[in-house]
């Protein structure tokens, strides 16, 4: 199991514990816990979580919005529908990131990469070739990821 699933189940036990405790949990049960903790983070249920972050998702299957942030719709980006365009985009502008948004693929710059509470000058980026779906499920996609997941709440989507 990765890090990143550990994390998501860790907040998941957390909340479920914290609400036995202050007698609110009722009929809540892990199962839903892990609902919302993907949720959280961009994923439409648990199970969708588990296939992105396992790195087991297929080209094409939808990537949740984990790689959108609210606060980033102000920002010019370049969106395209298939991966061939984006990708050709990218090598157009070696300083952008190509990051993956559902079933779509959009260009960034660092600032944008900012507010998704990642690091652009990471190393990782480079063993990517700044294309985060090229590098999927790989070390580096990992190692960004978790710099992802572990940003403030406020960075990612409302469930």
């Amino acid at each position: 199991m990765t890090a990143m699933l550990t994390e998501l189940k860790t907040r998941a036990r957390l909340r479920l514990n914290a609400a036995r405790r202050d007698g609110s949990a009722g009929e809540l049960r892990l199962r839903d816990c892990l609902n919302l903790a993907a949720c959280e983070v961009g994923f439409a249920h648990w199970e969708h979580a588990r296939q992105v972050m396992g790195g087991e998702a297929a080209p094409g299957e939808d990537m949740g919005t984990f790689w959108h942030a609210p606060r980033t719709g102000i920002l010019l980006n370049l969106w395209f529908a298939r991966y061939e365009e984006a990708r050709a985009a990218l090598q157009a502008d070696t300083s952008a990131f190509l990051l993956p948004y559902r079933r779509q693929f959009f260009l960034v710059q660092d600032h944008f990469v900012r507010e998704l509470g990642v690091d652009p000058g990471d190393a990782a980026w480079t063993v990517m070739g700044h294309d985060l779906v090229r590098g999927y499920g790989g070390a580096a996609w990992r190692t960004l990821a978790m710099q992802r997941l572990k940003a403030p709440r406020s960075s990612f989507e409302p469930c």
